[in-house]
């Protein structure tokens, strides 16, 4: 891969540019406008990221999580390029070459979560195993629909997946001008392409972190093999999506801590005293024949173990201070200063693994291998332990498996002949009605000269695209507005 097509500035419908136009932004500029303008994005304010519904204007919604992935991943772009700059790692990478990957991950970072459902990442697991229950049951003109559709169709609900959907958000279901979305840019497209890989080709023992999950659905293949071709990643993955990834990862694991303890999920004390066992747990599995003496001496000596003392050295100073919320202070401060850690180490990563990542066969994301991977992986952890498995978060659950399974039910049972020669009932046709204009319009266009089994596929797609259009109110209140519950 090179960086003159990686970088590749096209749009699936393209232009031309006036010669005498005013306009001095770059394209990827003219990506992050059409972005932060649109309808799609500004309904990450009322989504999911950890938390349900919550009335504190402190803890993060899918809206600030991207902002934050954003400037994490614009922070990646300028140490990676400067280290590429300076070490000469690439001929064709410059300084416009660094502003342009900047740009590019600023847009992918708010761009990452566009096509996820209402509820955070349940909702997918919802939809998933909606259609593995329902696809054998339900029917098309007497036939199971699991058997009507062709493996890759049944295999991309089964795996229903919030990145590809963000692929059809951002190329089609946003109505900017026509029937190409926001018409972004390829580059930008292929960064934010996280698995490129089929419903088919998905393979979570392959070892290879681009199987684990599939990139995109049957319906969008052809846009996925435009962008593929223009920026010659052809079946890898785009270099800056790795960059992309350590962001998300970065801003989503300390975010969930602090809010955790913003939240009184966990204690400072109850963190501490996790970070230190992990520590200490971690370093006698590498050497388990060392003393405990020697291994106290070891654990301070890893970054590891400086990091922890960081957070207890902010306490301290809290307290020295007299501040009011002592607790509340480390952890906040503490995770700014990890934060400057794991950026450093992503960037380092990148560039140590930079030939491997160029040539398409890097397998690991950019925290493997590195001296915080330990502590990215037991953030993860203590997150989970203390906060994913609250009551809260019980109770989102439960509530968005209801209600996805009876939008599913009523919206799906409409869909199936909907735009056929068989007649709906007045409540199938006042259901589809309630399906956004747009979509719809999408839908049509698709379906022009398609045969009976695509324009199924397309309809079931139809009904994915608008339930996950909804922000995590309007998913409630719809449920209870067509259930009668004022």
């Amino acid at each position: 891969m090179n960086w003159n097509q990686l970088l590749c500035k096209d749009r699936i419908r393209s232009y031309q540019k006036s010669t005498t136009s005013r306009d001095l932004r770059t394209e990827f500029e003219k990506d992050y406008h059409r972005i932060i303008g649109s309808a799609s994005f500004r309904r990450l304010q009322d989504k999911t990221q950890v938390f349900p519904l919550d009335k504190s204007d402190y803890i993060r919604t899918r809206l600030t999580h991207s902002l934050e992935v954003s400037s994490f991943a614009k922070s990646l772009a300028q140490n990676v390029g400067e280290k590429l700059i300076q070490e000469k790692k690439a001929e064709d990478f410059g300084q416009k070459e660094k502003e342009d990957i900047s740009n590019i991950l600023q847009c992918a970072g708010l761009l990452h979560d566009i096509g996820n459902p209402p509820f955070g990442h349940f909702g997918e697991t919802t939809i998933q195993e909606w259609f593995k229950k329902n696809l054998p049951l339900l029917t098309y003109k007497g036939e199971k629909l699991s058997d009507y559709l062709d493996p890759q169709m049944i295999q991309d609900f089964y795996h229903f997946e919030g990145n590809a959907q963000a692929l059809r958000v951002v190329t089609r279901l946003h109505f900017l001008v026509d029937e190409n979305g926001m018409n972004l840019t390829k580059a930008l497209l292929g960064t934010i392409i996280k698995y490129p890989v089929s419903s088919l080709e998905i393979s979570k023992k392959s070892g290879n972190i681009k199987t684990k999950k599939m990139g995109y659905f049957k319906a969008d293949k052809k846009n996925f093999d435009q962008i593929q071709e223009a920026t010659g990643t052809l079946g890898n993955r785009h270099p800056l999506t790795y960059l992309l990834e350590a962001a998300d990862d970065i801003a989503y694991k300390t975010a969930d801590i602090e809010d955790s303890v913003e939240k009184g999920n966990i204690s400072y004390d109850q963190l501490l005293k996790e970070l230190e066992e992990r520590c200490a747990k971690a370093l006698l599995i590498k050497h388990p024949c060392m003393g405990e003496e020697e291994l106290i001496e070891k654990a301070f000596e890893s970054q590891y173990g400086k990091l922890i003392y960081i957070l207890r050295h902010k306490y301290e100073k809290a307290i020295k201070k007299g501040y009011q919320k002592p607790e509340s202070y480390a952890v906040q401060n503490w995770v700014v200063s990890i934060q400057g850690s794991l950026i450093f180490a992503a960037s380092d990563s990148f560039i140590r693994h930079y030939d491997e990542i160029m040539e398409g066969i890097y397998p690991h994301d950019l925290f493997y291998g590195t001296d915080v991977e330990q502590l990215m992986e037991d953030l993860g952890k203590i997150a989970y332990k203390y906060s994913f498995t609250s009551k809260p978060i019980y109770k989102l659950e439960i509530a968005a498996e209801t209600i996805f399974t009876f939008l599913l039910d009523k919206f799906v049972d409409a869909a199936i002949y909907y735009d056929t020669d068989i007649p709906l009932t007045a409540v199938q046709e006042k259901l589809i009605a309630l399906i956004s204009k747009d979509y719809r319009r999408i839908y049509e266009l698709e379906a022009v000269n398609k045969s009976e089994k695509e324009k199924l596929y397309l309809r079931l797609l139809l009904v994915t695209d608008f339930i996950c259009s909804m922000t995590d109110s309007f998913a409630k209140d719809l449920y209870q507005e067509l259930n009668g519950i004022s």
